[in-house]
């Protein structure tokens, strides 16, 4: 019997620049951009690609949505249940 919910979504936090970031977006299209980035990396973590560079904290990953214009760093929790965004580009 299939579960009513679908599968089950990481939560999304944002890291204190992030959140920063997140304030100072004013535009409603850049808004529902984001939103629709955030829904994809949610449902599948592993979309993004890995971000090189250091490996001695948590790894990078990459979003990058050339329709919506938007752009996301973030890593993900040791369970993969939390998302954390690092860095938004809109």
């Amino acid at each position: 019997m299939p579960t009513p919910h679908g599968p089950r979504r990481a939560r999304i936090a944002f890291s204190e620049s992030a959140a920063k970031q997140l304030d100072a977006i004013t535009s409603e299209a850049e808004l529902h951009a984001l939103d629709r980035a955030l829904v994809v990396i949610s449902v599948d973590p592993d979309v993004g690609e890995p971000f090189p560079g250091d490996s001695t904290g948590p790894r990078l990953r990459q979003y990058v949505d050339d329709v919506e214009r938007v752009r996301l760093l973030y890593w993900v929790s040791a369970l993969r249940t939390v998302v954390v965004v690092a860095f938004i580009e809109v």
